[in-house]
């Protein structure tokens, strides 16, 4: 790769001549203002790269006539690591479909985090804008100070997304909520999980209804686990059936309907039963996803299951990933809270109430994220 510097006192004025002189191919590499032994050439120096030139560009150095000092060597280092951050950070947005960061680059941190983000795989569109709001409400001093910086990387992230670990809607009795999801997605396994932990460990009363009718014994499971719990079960084989089943069991305090599990494909076919759990209103609908799904399966899943107005997203299956940007931009996309992580099979140990905190943690847990709770 062929660099070159330019110097001007506009930065549209550097970009037209190093247009100009290496061609339309030329990258543009970082902007920054002009060191003070350059001052006389211009007040910026915008940096330009490009691969496989036919010419070597004439690269503006200060004549050395003896060996580099120590401290030179170290300004060398230093400014050879952020151009190596910084090629990074262009090189992932490329990945990503973005033909390039739109913020000019006044630090090597903002391309750390913008790679960081990539690397957890949130989407190109999200962390550009993340990293876009960074550059405009941060100082260049502030953007160089990595408390700074990071006490601002998680705020705009936690801007950007809302939990809500709980069941049912408003605060009258019977809790009422239902899971819906593709098959395979822990349905049950889960709302077993939440019987226990927001039922049993409470000392509360609980019921668990089944409209499982499309697996071959699939309301058989949740009855052995009502079973071994004590708690009440009911399968109801019709959606119609279910607003009277709910009104039935009105004496207790929450009540789980556990449904049956459908393909993207298959939701046309569940219209009554969408029907069924939107009527009265009282239904928390929590739609249940495997993290270790990817993006773009993920958003097609959540816009299939639109059916059912599901008001929350619950996600399982966190063990079987190391990627967590897909829930954060699903999450982003939807305006939908997060309720429940599921980390496992094990009952009912592996749930968690979702967080902000843990799903940020999670995506940064390189540098950003061990320093973003100690910020």
């Amino acid at each position: 790769m062929k660099i070159k510097s330019y110097f001007a006192d506009e930065i549209s004025d550097a970009v037209q001549a190093a247009r100009k002189e290496m061609g339309e191919d030329a990258m543009l590499m970082e902007t920054r203002k002009a060191a003070p032994e350059s001052a006389h050439l211009g007040v910026y120096e915008v940096v330009f790269g490009l691969n496989g030139a036919d010419r070597q560009p004439p690269v503006l150095a200060k004549p050395v006539s003896a060996p580099l000092a120590s401290a030179d060597m170290a300004r060398l280092s230093a400014e050879m690591t952020q151009m190596r951050r910084q090629l990074e950070g262009i090189r992932m947005a490329m990945r990503s479909g973005l033909t390039a960061p739109r913020w000019l680059l006044p630090s090597s941190s903002l391309s750390d985090v913008f790679s960081s983000l990539l690397a957890a795989e949130v989407s190109g569109e999200v962390a550009q804008a993340i990293v876009d709001r960074l550059h405009a409400k941060l100082q260049p001093a502030e953007l160089e100070d990595t408390g700074t910086l990071t006490r601002a990387l998680v705020a705009e992230m936690e801007s950007r997304f809302t939990v809500d670990p709980t069941l049912g809607r408003g605060e009258g009795l019977p809790r009422v909520a239902a899971l819906v999801g593709p098959p395979g997605s822990g349905k049950t396994t889960t709302l077993v999980k939440l019987a226990v932990a927001h039922g049993l460990t409470g000392r509360k009363s609980v019921q668990l209804i089944s409209l499982d009718n499309l697996r071959v014994g699939g309301a058989e499971q949740l009855r052995s686990y009502a079973a071994i719990l004590g708690v009440g079960f009911q399968t109801v084989e019709t959606p119609a059936g279910l607003a009277q089943a709910v009104d039935d069991h009105r004496t207790k305090s929450l009540i789980l309907i556990d449904t049956p599990g459908y393909s993207v494909v298959e939701t046309d076919g569940a219209a009554d039963l969408a029907r069924a759990l939107t009527a009265s209103g009282e239904i928390d609908v929590h739609l249940v996803l495997s993290a270790s799904m990817k993006s773009a399966d993920l958003t097609r899943v959540v816009e299939a299951f639109e059916i059912f107005r599901p008001a929350k997203l619950l996600f399982t299956r966190l063990d079987e990933t190391s990627s967590f940007g897909p829930i954060y931009c699903e999450g982003a996309r939807t305006h939908k809270p997060l309720s429940f992580f599921g980390t496992g099979q094990r009952i009912p140990e592996e749930l968690a109430q979702a967080s902000q905190d843990l799903l940020i943690d999670l995506i940064l847990r390189d540098q950003w994220g061990r320093e973003s709770r100690a910020a």
